[in-house]
């Protein structure tokens, strides 16, 4: 009994985590408020159920209720996707379908599933799948993938994404299955019986449809059978009885099932070809002898037939109900010989032709985001015809006469044919075996894809009728796209399942057992706790492992569904119970608890495997799942494995794997850490070695007895036991000079190591000759043996390289050390001697292989004498020596690769090492390689002149990211290895370039940079400068402030900016309106109480007039400073009119008369002012928009301002059409006003098509001339004019340009219309008209008969009208009943908007010609015809015409004051003083204006001063009461000041300068007399303008800006509040479009708070000045970036940092645009500005203060000053102060505070480490208790690298990372060490106790006996000959005797240095032992060698 289940379990392996299995979807289902939960329904009395449903309500609930009880439930489960979620956990996701509800739900093992997403639909659904779809993008080549679920009910698909979209697609058809496939969905139609009626006339239809995307058409997919008959043409597929049984995206195969054949396909699903489109559709129709009536008949009767309510897919018979789904296609029809489809859709549905261009329409609605995709399915017509006859309307489903039928057949027009996208090619068919059609194989129940361990991949379907796995393998041929089938192998089978991790599948046998196979390939059986293998005695066992799963499944736990782990207490396995029989009395208890109701549950089905977990369904319905363990855990038996499948062939490798596999996990297998030595004796025994006899593999202590796999135990009879003790103290020798080695490192403790000496003693003496084995040479491994031991020594390399894995190196080194001596590798074995000397002394039994089985071994080509080693191969690299070709295998020494290229680049400076010459520097092994083709090397000189370090560095450090190389990383590298690639690093991060990628920012440890191409934007919180700065406003004291909508300023940018006054708070008070104004009236004594009211009232009319003018300025001085939260409104403060005196003041009391309507365009400004907060990052959707309306009447014009705001900024284009109609259909006036304004604004210069037909339909001139005539408010025309400018600025469009022309001048009338404010209408025809052409100048193309400049000169100065043209005769037949204008222009209307237009059409072109037209006249009888206002209008437009002639000068200014007023006058002659000084002030007001856009936002201090001169003359004539003022006119001498201010403030804009804020606080003050609303505006504008955003923005020069700011501050303000006659009010908010973010904001990236700093900005030279450089200050306003050539953050304090702009601006631009925010990093050692403003504070400073040096002075405690580095600071702490608890003697703690001062001065952190490791590698070599020479290699790496950098002069002081004298302290400690160790001072720590009697050896002869290739006395010291081998690069020299016979004298032995290959620093050292001397090495002919 016994020995059976031994066998049994000898294969056998055990599962893991075992739980049942429940899906998550049913629970959740279950508290799901569905239409199934029924318990709401049974509470509600019947009449409500009826009123709740309508008629159909009792009737639904109740079919629902049948259909809740016949409906299945299914699930599927996958691996998580990474778009899913953040984290990358590795999880499951499941999806789950029940009735009408689909659940998507995730869990993981550390996290129990919860709901990711939930779908109720309305019918039943008959599949839910996931599918992802691919969404192509405009710009780029690759698709953008979108993951959606896909439901499918029965007349619909329901899509929907992960990010948030839903579709609905309506089926064209009934829908049998549907299949994800990588390019979109596959559906297969449902065949309906009338499909076999229609094969006589045609063609059948095709029957798999594919859709790519949910908003394409269905179209059909074409097949392209196999062979070469002439079947094989492109077809559609449409054999009925071909079904679709698998489907996969990677790679993409289809596979079908010929129901009449009974064969499987494999097909390949792909794109189709244009070739195969078009034969499909030219397909030419079978000549068919029946006339078109017969045709037509035959192929309508089935279908009108199908109408019938049986079939429709509803299934209901109400035949309205889902009429889109009942028309059933039909293909071919052969009316007119061509093709066109047909279809009959039910009577009742509205059917129509779609035009053709609406599947063009179809993908371009695809970049949108759906709102709600209306259930139409575009393609319908044209897959299908629709047929309908009136007389069929009131017939259900009957047939309607045919002649109607066929008379309307004939007219149908002609449909272009949906084009097929994907074509299946068949790939591969099974065979069929004639004759046996009783046995036909029946269609396959599962298909996977399998892949086995070697990598051969399967495509596996189960037959169940057979009960085979049917696995076929199949390979990809060189192009991808084709896959070739190979043989087929059958394996009995009742189910099976792949398991993709672990490359295997899990198939159960018919008998019951589980059995694990890879490919095919049977591993073993596996082993399921608690379930027994039916093949088992049941007798005495059966009651105690089934009770356990009773114990799952029992009713009375079904509700504690969790997953709970089984105790594996409760059910032992099988062996474990036959170990120890004496666990029977705990049956009768379990048996007690629960009865038995059926035998034991078997395994009878498997389902959802993913990734290694599988559930197993059990006859009694639970479900288990298990998981199959991994073929290793330990990283090093993965990587050995993983070698050992590179090197040898598939069937040698399957061997070994499956082998390994049952051993390691036997039930109840090893823990991790025993895995490696398991490893061992598995992979030695598979190469003949008897493990047994081995000490060192006998001794490898296992937890587990092995298993019989490996070797029957058979127990050696006890001779005495002497030999077993001593075997047994080898034993421990082992362990313990391994667990030593591994505690205590290079920092070793003298204590172990003298334990470890003396066993070393015993182990010595030992070995007593053992008897030397043979290797048996019939194991499966014994002829690999060479091929697998070099790979495993490449391994060995890799590991060397990563510190981390650098302990399993050294596991790896005693199996390696094995082989090489047995194969007689000797210089291998010297080479592991090296590496680890005092491991390997140990080591010394061999098993001798027998010279006949050598040549049954295959010799590895690769195997050469000279071992490959890693370190000296890059150490010869940094010597300058050429270097072969290093081996390395591909996928696996990924590091050895790196490393070894960075060096060829960086060290040999060769700058193809990484790209075409890879080949010289390294050499791949490839599994069936024969020889490896010599490689000619490059002689290099030994000192090469690099060529532009720079360059290499950055090449280097740009290739190593890209080979996902990152700092974590780094730290593993050794830390000698790693220093030229620290130094590459460090060159790059001091100029680093500013378009590198995040990650390599990232690798050079440039946190701002890396912070900057984050591309953050603002944070979501309220107030914030940038990334992650979420600045609070303080909290203000009044709690009013807070509602003035100021309070988002952000105070910590400001505070920097202006940190000496309190400008931006004193801004703020003089914008605020929300709190009732102050109104000081003093009562006189004879003024009456009623009068004293009204006289207080009236002021407070005088100070409202202020107050409403107020919000245009706040505007601007709060732009796109919030961040609006969703759901919440905005804030919008309120304009308060009320006023305190003692007692509150109101205008509504009714004592004085004021205006009416006064504040509806005050508070249109107020809702711009508000909404001009909300940033352009924000997030704003239509929804919100909305959401803002108010609710009460009175605040709409609040909200008119507010839609205008958005489109400002620009989020009006995320308003909805719909919502845009509603609001212009109120017929709102404001509303539409500011929603035209707006809209256009959004759709600046894109000539947006819906919009110019909103626009269109405000203007009349733009319609038709038969069009009704529409009501449109005077003001709403004004605007959609405005509109039509803006949508098409800049386009020069001819037609539009050609009505605006006319429109300038267009005369009053018909009848009593267009009478009112003409002005403004004719005013913005010209800006739109300037808009249009803005620019273009005399090249407006195709406009040349339109004479545009002619004809604005007439309007500009008058002349005969000319007639209307065209479409508008008709308009203006009848005149105006009001205005009598005669037939000349009226130059009163028309001049301001001709002149502007002319300015803008040729803005900045200097056409001279032009400017002469505007030039003022020069005769005072000229001058009286000419408005002074439109004189200062023709000043502004001449000058910016003559753009580059504005000077920033006074001269300049007055010179454009026409000769004749600049002279003296003649008292004589007859001169209008009035006149001239009117005209003269505008002149002059006109030209400062021009210099003010000239200059605007460039803060010229030029152009400032000569404005503010101007100003002050303008205040000085105001002030004074005489002739002056009167002879000007206080108005007009206020609007000349108003402009100059204006100017002013945009010369200066954005910079909050103080006298234009003085001015304007003294204009803020003065109230009363002629101040009107106007003026208020004009200044507040101003102010608004001097602080633009809060000082954030300022702005440009642009064309389009200076348009925007001629529209905005156009020099007529209004008179009062409800003045729109000359200038239309909401226009003067189009100034924002020129504002543009020019402030850079230095943020500290380690404290993300703003910061000042230097930055040096460089402008590109022009005509007016050379290249110049001006330093400033951050935060600052930039200067416009194109006149910049370089802006460059400056050092010390600062890490340098460069933007070039004469490459490109896009990436300050977009700095910019994320509120300025450029990330800065404090360099170690300074303070910020603000702490430390003249650097006198910083670390480098304190030595020069002092006169002992930095070192000494500095003071770790200080550091945290400095630096932010937490790894510093807390070194500071723990390493650099002396405290109790450590006991550091005095110079260790001064060298590591020497360390950390020079690691913080040289800005280099990460080199402490660096500094460490050197330091401790030099102390154990002098302290002598190496164990490993390992941190030797890396201190020889780093004198190398030292040497090649000082010696050969690439040292300028900065290159090197190590520039102290640390270096040379250290290289000499190690020296000093060596060369004692070498004279062979009586050295204690190395004496033997066992030769005590002896004198040592000196160590010098013991060196000289090494270099002859004597073998070493037992008790050598082998650990230091070994360091002192390494460090001084000695080679293996067997046979130095030989080379040196005869070398008599230093010549001699020099001459042949280079044969030796020892560096000649080294070789003078060795030469008194080279050349025997004994005399010691102290000098050699004078030669000190100290000195070296």
């Amino acid at each position: 009994m016994s020995d059976v289940v031994y066998e049994e379990t000898a294969t056998m392996i055990a599962a893991g985590e075992l739980q049942s299995f429940v899906p998550f979807g049913r629970e959740h289902c279950r508290n799901h408020p569905n239409a199934f939960n029924l318990q709401l329904r049974e509470l509600q009395p019947a009449s409500e159920l009826w009123s709740s449903d309508g008629a159909a309500g009792l009737v639904g609930s109740l079919r629902e209720v049948s259909l809740q009880e016949r409906h299945r439930e299914f699930w599927q489960l996958r691996k998580g996707c990474v778009g899913v979620r953040e984290e990358d956990v590795e999880f499951e996701e499941e999806l789950y379908t029940a009735g009408t509800v689909v659940v998507w739900s995730q869990g993981s093992r550390t996290q129990a599933s919860n709901v990711y997403k939930a779908f109720t639909v309305d019918s039943p659904v008959h599949q839910a799948l996931w599918c992802n779809f691919a969404v192509p993008q405009n710009k780029k080549d690759e698709d953008e993938v979108e993951q959606t679920v896909c439901i499918i009910q029965s007349s619909c698909v329901n899509v929907h994404t992960v990010g948030g979209k839903d579709f609905i697609s309506p089926l064209p058809f009934q829908v049998s299955d549907v299949w994800a496939t990588k390019f979109g969905l596959l559906l297969e139609r449902k065949p309906t019986v009338t499909d076999a009626q229609l094969i006589s006339p045609g063609e059948p239809l095709p029957t798999f449809f594919s859709m790519l995307h949910p908003i394409d058409e269905i179209a059909p997919v074409v097949c392209k059978p196999a062979g070469m008959h002439e079947g094989s043409r492109v077809q559609y597929a449409s054999d009925a009885a071909i079904k679709i049984v698998f489907s996969c995206c990677q790679p993409s195969l289809v596979v079908t099932y010929d129901t009449v054949q009974g064969t499987h396909s494999v097909w390949f699903l792909r794109k189709v070809t244009a070739d195969e489109r078009s034969s499909v559709l030219r397909r030419p129709v079978d000549p068919v002898g029946t006339s078109l009536g017969m045709v037509a008949l035959g192929f309508l009767n089935p279908y009108l037939r199908n109408i019938s309510r049986l079939d429709s897919p509803g299934g209901s018979g109400v035949m309205g109900q889902s009429a889109l789904s009942t028309s059933s296609p039909l293909h071919y029809g052969t009316l007119h010989g061509h093709q066109s489809r047909l279809t009959v859709s039910s009577p009742g549905s509205h059917s129509r032709v779609h035009s053709p261009s609406i599947s063009n329409m179809a993908a371009l609605s695809r970049a949108h985001s759906p709102g709600m995709a209306a259930p139409s399915f575009s393609g319908a017509s044209r897959f299908n015809m629709s047929f309908q006859s009136p007389s069929s309307r009131g017939q259900h489903g009957l047939l309607p006469s045919l002649s109607s039928t066929v008379n309307e057949t004939m007219l149908v027009p002609e449909l272009e044919p949906i084009m097929p996208d994907l074509c299946m090619e068949q790939l591969w068919s099974e065979t069929v075996t004639a004759g046996i059609h009783r046995q036909m194989s029946s269609q396959a129940s599962k298909v996977f894809l399998s892949s086995d361990l070697c990598e051969n991949r399967y495509l596996c379907f189960l037959v169940e009728s057979h009960q085979q796995l049917r696995c076929v393998k199949f390979i990809e041929s060189n192009d991808t796209s084709q896959l070739i089938f190979a043989s087929v192998t059958s394996i009995p089978a009742k189910d099976a399942e792949p398991l993709q991790n672990i490359d295997a599948m899990l198939v159960l046998e018919a008998c019951g057992s589980l059995v694990l196979y890879t490919g095919v390939t049977r591993v073993s059986k596996v082993f399921v706790p608690g379930l027994l293998s039916p093949t088992f005695n049941l007798t005495n066992h059966l009651p105690h492992l089934s009770t356990p799963l009773e114990n799952v499944s029992t009713p009375t736990n079904a509700g504690s569904r969790h997953l709970q782990r089984l105790d594996e207490a409760a059910m032992p396995s099988p062996v474990s119970e036959l170990r120890s029989p004496n666990i029977k009395h705990h049956e009768a208890s379990f048996l007690e608890d629960y009865t038995f109701q059926q035998a034991t549950p078997y395994i009878h089905a498997l389902r959802d495997p993913v990734s290694n977990r599988v559930t197993l369904e059990l006859s009694c319905g639970t479900m288990l799942r298990i998981s199959i363990p991994e073929i290793a855990t330990s990283e090093l038996v993965r990587k050995c494995l993983q070698s050992i499948r590179f090197i040898l062939p598939k069937e040698a490798a399957m061997k070994v794997l499956v082998k390994w596999y049952n051993i390691y996990n036997a039930p109840g297998g090893p823990s991790a850490h025993a895995e490696w030595n398991l490893f061992v004796t598995c992979f030695m025994t598979l190469m003949g070695y008897n493990t047994e006899r081995l000490t060192w593999t006998r001794n490898l202590h296992f937890e587990v007895p092995l298993s019989p796999v490996i070797a029957a135990k058979k127990a050696r009879p006890s001779d005495g036991g002497s030999d077993e003790d001593w075997e047994y103290l080898m034993g421990c020798h082992y362990k313990r000079q391994m667990n030593s080695q591994l505690v205590c490192g290079p920092l070793d403790c003298s204590g172990a190591n003298k334990t470890l000496t003396e066993t070393e003693g015993l182990s010595f003496v030992s070995s007593p000759p053992s008897p030397s084995q043979k290797l048996d040479s019939s194991a499966p491994l014994f002829p690999h043996i060479p091929a697998l031991f070099y790979i495993l020594h490449l391994l060995y390399q890799e590991l060397k390289l990563n510190e981390l894995q650098r302990a399993r190196a050294s596991s790896l080194v005693c199996l390696l050390h094995q082989l090489a001596s047995d194969l007689q590798l000797e210089e291998y074995v010297d080479l592991y001697w090296r590496d680890y000397p005092s491991l390997m002394s140990g080591f010394k039994e061999s098993c001798l292989i027998d010279q006949a089985l050598f040549g049954q071994m295959q010799r590895a080509p690769f195997l050469g004498a000279e071992p490959p080693c890693v370190l000296s191969w890059l150490s010869s690299c940094l010597r300058g020596e050429e270097v072969p070709p290093f081996p390395y295998l591909p996928g696996i020494c990924q590091r050895t690769k790196l490393l070894v290229l960075s060096y060829a680049l960086y060290i040999t400076g060769d700058e193809n090492a990484t790209s075409t010459d890879v080949s010289k520097y390294l050499v791949k092994l490839s599994a069936g390689q024969k020889c490896v083709s010599e490689q000619h090397y490059r002689r290099q000189s030994s000192v090469k002149v690099k060529s532009s370090s720079g360059s290499l560095a950055e090449q280097l450090v740009v290739w190593l990211t890209s080979e996902g190389f990152t700092l974590k990383d780094l730290e593993s590298v050794p830390f000698g290895v790693a220093l030229p690639i620290r130094e590459a690093i460090y060159h790059c991060r001091e100029q680093p370039c500013s378009d590198w990628s995040e990650e390599v920012c990232m690798l050079i440890g440039r946190q701002d940079l890396t912070k900057q191409a984050h591309k953050m934007t603002l944070a979501k919180s309220k107030a914030s400068v940038g990334s992650g700065l979420s600045l609070e406003p303080p909290a203000s004291t009044e709690a009013d402030e807070e509602e003035d909508g100021m309070s988002d300023i952000i105070q910590e940018v400001t505070g920097l900016i202006w940190s000496q006054d309190l400008r931006v708070q004193e801004v703020r008070r003089l914008l605020q309106s929300s709190r009732p104004v102050r109104v000081s009236v003093v009562q006189l004594p004879e003024v009456s109480d009623h009068e004293y009211i009204e006289e207080k009232e009236n002021k407070l009319l005088q100070l409202c007039q202020r107050t409403m003018a107020l919000p245009v300025g706040r505007g601007l001085f709060t732009l796109f400073s919030y961040h609006p939260v969703p759901t919440e409104p905005l804030p919008v403060p309120k304009l308060n009119l009320t006023g305190r005196a003692p007692g509150l003041v109101d205008l509504n009391s009714g004592n004085i008369d004021v205006p009416p309507n006064m504040t509806s365009w005050p508070s249109f400004h107020n809702g711009v002012a508000a909404g001009l907060k909300i940033a352009p990052a924000s997030q704003v959707d239509s929804a919100w928009i909305a959401y803002n309306k108010p609710k009460s009447p009175e605040l709409a014009n609040e909200y008119a301002g507010f839609l205008m705001a958005l489109g400002l900024n620009g989020h009006l284009t995320k308003l909805a059409t719909l919502n845009i109609h509603d609001y212009l259909t109120k017929g709102h006036e404001m509303t539409s006003i500011g929603l035209l304004l707006g809209v256009s604004s959004a759709r600046l210069g894109t000539m947006d098509m819906s919009i110019t037909r909103l626009l269109s339909i405000h203007i009349p001139a733009l319609l038709p001339p038969t069009s009704t005539e529409l009501d449109v408010p005077h003001n709403v025309q004004v605007a959609a004019v405005i509109g039509i400018g803006l949508v098409y600025q800049g386009t020069g469009h001819r037609h539009n340009a050609e009505v605006l022309l006319s429109e300038i001048g267009r005369p009053p009338g018909p009848e009593m219309e267009y009478c009112t404010d003409r002005e403004s209408y004719s005013l913005a025809a010209g800006l739109a008209l300037g808009m249009v052409c803005l620019g273009h100048g005399s090249n407006l193309i195709g406009m040349t008969d339109l004479n545009v400049p002619e004809q604005l000169y007439q309007y500009m100065v008058g002349g005969h009208r000319r007639a209307q043209a065209g479409a508008n005769r008709e308009r203006h037949k009848s005149p105006s009943y009001q205005i009598k204008e005669g037939d000349t222009i009226n130059v009163d209307v028309t001049c301001p908007g001709a002149t502007l237009a002319l300015a803008m059409i040729y803005l900045k072109t200097n056409n001279r010609s032009i400017a002469d037209w505007l030039k003022p006249p020069d005769t005072w009888f000229l001058l009286d015809f000419i408005k002074p206002e439109f004189l200062l209008l023709r000043t502004l437009a001449r000058c910016i015409i003559m753009w580059d002639e504005i000077l920033p000068n006074p001269e300049w200014v007055k010179s454009n004051i026409p000769q004749i007023m600049r002279g003296t006058f003649d008292s004589s002659e007859d001169i209008n003083v009035e006149t001239m000084t009117q005209a003269q002030d505008y002149i002059t007001a006109g030209a400062c204006m021009a210099l003010g856009l000239r200059f605007a936002g460039s803060a010229n201090s030029d152009a400032f001063d000569c404005l503010y001169e101007f100003a002050k003359t303008f205040m000085k004539i105001m002030s004074f009461t005489g002739t002056a003022a009167a002879q000007t006119g206080y108005y007009n001498l206020q609007t000349g000041l108003s402009m100059i201010l204006l100017a002013m403030s945009m010369v200066m804009s954005g910079t909050g300068n103080l006298k234009v804020l003085q001015l304007c606080r003294f204009f803020h003050k003065r109230t009363g007399g002629e101040m009107n609303y106007g003026f208020h505006m004009a200044h507040h504008m101003a102010l608004g303008l001097l602080f633009l955003g809060g000082g954030r923005y300022t702005l440009s020069t642009s064309n389009s800006a200076i348009a925007a700011l001629l529209c905005a501050l156009y020099p007529h303000f209004p008179a009062h509040s409800t003045d729109n006659r000359y200038h239309l009010q909401a226009l003067r908010h189009l100034a924002v479009l020129a504002a543009e973010p020019r402030l850079l904001v230095p943020v500290d990236v380690d404290s993300l708070k703003p910061c000042y700093a230097l930055l040096e900005v460089t402008y590109q030279e022009t005509k007016w000045y050379e290249e110049t450089t001006v330093e400033l200050m951050a935060p600052t306003m930039l200067p416009e970036l194109h006149l910049l050539k370089r802006v460059k953050v400056k050092g010390p304090r600062y890490w340098e940092l460069s933007v070039d702009l004469s490459k490109e601006t896009q990436h300050l631009k977009s700095i910019l645009s994320r509120d300025g925010v450029l990330y800065v990093k404090l360099r170690a050692g300074q303070l910020p500005y603000k702490d430390d403003p003249q650097g006198w504070k910083s670390l480098l400073a304190s030595s020069v203060n002092h006169h002992n040096s930095g070192v000494r002075a500095f003071k770790p405690e200080t550091i945290s000053t400095f630096t932010s580095e937490p790894a510093l600071i807390s070194f500071a702490k723990f390493f650099c102060k002396t405290s109790d608890g450590m006991k550091y003697r005095g110079d260790s703690l001064a060298l590591f505070s020497a360390m950390l001062y020079e690691c913080v001065t040289q800005e280099c952190p990460e080199m402490l480490p660096t500094y460490i490791a050197i330091e401790q590698a030099a102390g154990a070599v002098r302290r002598g208790n190496l164990l490993e020479t390992f941190p030797l290699w890396q201190m020889r790496l780093v004198v190398e690298l030292w040497d090649s950098r000082v010696l050969y002069g690439r040292s300028n002081g900065h290159e090197a990372l190590l520039t102290s004298e640390f270096l040379p302290v250290m290289k000499n400690m190690v020296d000093v060490a060596l060369d004692g160790w070498l004279e062979g001072e009586e050295d204690k720590r190395w004496r033997n106790p066992f030769w005590t009697d002896r004198r040592l050896q000196s160590n010098s002869s013991l060196l000289r006996s090494y270099m002859r290739g004597e073998a070493l006395p037992q008790s050598a010291p082998s650990a230091m000959l070994a360091c002192f081998l390494v460090y001084r690069s000695i080679p293996c020299l067997r046979n130095t005797h030989t080379q040196l016979e005869g070398c008599s004298s230093l010549g001699d032995l020099l001459s042949r240095s280079s044969q030796l290959g020892i560096p000649l620093r080294d070789l003078l050292r060795l030469i008194p032992i080279l050349l025997g001397s004994a005399s010691g090495p102290l000098t050699l002919q004078g030669f000190p060698l100290q000195a070296l």
